[in-house]
């Protein structure tokens, strides 16, 4: 359960960092199953349902960027997971007690090379009817500076949506250069393996390259409170209530007014967001391949 402070802390901030949510043979079970997912990936070459795949990925040296939601339909753990107690007790505290799972995906972050993720607000990919939206964030390693952690802009959920466009198409990322955010004031969350970050839709977030030795996984989930309902609509609305974690659904959305940018046209390069933001026209954070660039 969440003391009156953290819930205090994030609706004026935006983000809580949970430590060591996940422990013990749970936490052994997410990080050997997402390595024996990974090792499976030697046999792919391009992106599919399940892999992102790094730039660099080869059959020889699988390197892995994401792994898609599919992986909570193909596989049991990650299915439970979503519904897991521990999460929804908590997120009950924070958008009510009615709450539905509305994705989600694991980001690898591989040592030495794991792709940054620019700056953006996870709402200007999926707005909905209200904001009781967030996302939470599993450490399946211990997390730090060095390695990459998710940085935060504190209280930019209660400001506008920026534009996540370029060249007229959506991109899945703001221009660093057209907002009016200083960057230097980004707060890492940070924690052991097994610690849970919250943050809320609306939050400024992205991480930079993780240039350490150390792999930084992420698996992230979005929920939404159970009457919000998605702007982009609902195509299939069984699967759509079959992903309720907590409580009853309803056909009743609540309105409540928070600024919207539609994420259409939609980005040239589909996928994930890493495909979209290679639409972006101005980028934040240094990638590998400019990395290496700069030290040839």
């Amino acid at each position: 359960m969440l003391t009156e402070t953290q819930i205090e802390s994030y609706r004026r901030d935006g983000y809580l960092v949970i430590p060591r949510l996940i422990e013990g043979a749970q936490l052994a079970e997410l990080q050997a199953l997402t390595d024996s997912i990974v090792a499976e990936a030697r046999g792919v070459a391009a992106n599919d349902e399940l892999y992102d795949l790094e730039p660099s990925h080869s059959a020889v040296l699988p390197r892995v960027r994401r792994l898609k939601p599919a992986i909570f339909k193909r596989y049991a753990f990650f299915h439970a997971l979503v519904r897991d107690p521990k999460i929804t007790t908590i997120l009950a505290q924070l958008i009510g007690p009615t709450i539905r799972h509305y994705g989600g995906k694991l980001n690898m972050k591989s040592a030495g090379y794991g792709s940054p993720v620019e700056w953006h607000q996870d709402w200007a990919f999926y707005p909905h009817t209200n904001d009781d939206v967030l996302a939470t964030g599993i450490y399946l390693d211990d997390c730090d500076l060095g390695n990459g952690p998710l940085l935060v802009l504190p209280g930019t959920h209660l400001g506008p949506t920026y534009s996540h466009h370029a060249d007229g198409r959506f991109c899945g990322a703001m221009d660093p250069e057209a907002c009016d955010l200083d960057f230097a004031k980004a707060v890492p969350l940070m924690g052991p393996a097994g610690s849970m970050t919250i943050h809320h839709a609306r939050l400024v977030h992205g991480s930079a390259l993780n240039t350490s030795n150390r792999t930084r996984r992420l698996l992230l989930h979005e929920y939404t409170a159970a009457d919000a309902w998605p702007l982009m609509g609902i195509t299939d609305f069984d699967e759509f209530n079959s992903r309720m974690v907590l409580g009853e659904p309803n056909v009743e959305p609540r309105v409540r007014a928070a600024p919207v940018r539609m994420p259409l046209p939609a980005a040239d390069h589909q996928g994930s967001i890493y495909e979209n933001q290679r639409g972006a026209g101005r980028h934040f954070f240094e990638t590998h391949a400019e990395r290496v660039g700069h030290a040839n």
